[in-house]
């Protein structure tokens, strides 16, 4: 499998546009390459590097084989169209909210994590972290994914 985003480079700079300091928006993301089994994806967006630990910043699930990509700037609602569903990130809400680190702190990287599952089953709204990949787990055929990375100065 292969992510894609036309909004940074694998391992370069996030623009601002889709940071704190930004507009806040979620990246388009695109995928290719995925394997025989898939019946769903789901995609996690995780700071490694943040001082308290993994950060999620976006969980986003129940996404239909027939779609392959997310445009720019999805609504930040538990519910989106085709059945997709989002979960809570850190900051307590549905849908993404970008990088963000605290001023001073060096970069940040940010892992935009997708995963193929041969499952149809649709996962309740809301998911947390550890909810999310113990409801995939078993049900994981692929997985790939892409860094930007981001420092507020």
């Amino acid at each position: 499998m292969q992510l894609r985003t036309k909004a940074f480079e694998d391992g370069g700079e996030i623009p601002r546009k889709y940071t704190c300091e930004g507009d806040d928006v979620s990246p388009d993301l695109s995928w290719t390459n995925y394997p025989a089994g898939t019946k769903t994806f789901a995609l996690i967006m995780e700071d490694p590097d943040a001082p308290v630990g993994i950060f999620t910043h976006w969980i986003i699930y129940n996404i239909p084989l027939n779609v392959t990509s997310l445009n720019e700037g999805l609504e930040k609602k538990a519910n989106l169209i085709n059945g997709i569903t989002q979960g809570k990130n850190d900051f307590g809400k549905f849908g993404y909210n970008g990088p963000c680190p605290p001023i001073g702190h060096g970069y940040h990287r940010y892992y935009f994590k997708l995963f193929a599952l041969s499952t149809e089953q649709k996962f309740k709204e809301g998911l947390k972290r550890e909810q999310f990949y113990g409801e995939i787990e078993k049900y994981i055929v692929g997985k790939t994914e892409i860094m930007g990375k981001f420092k507020r100065e």
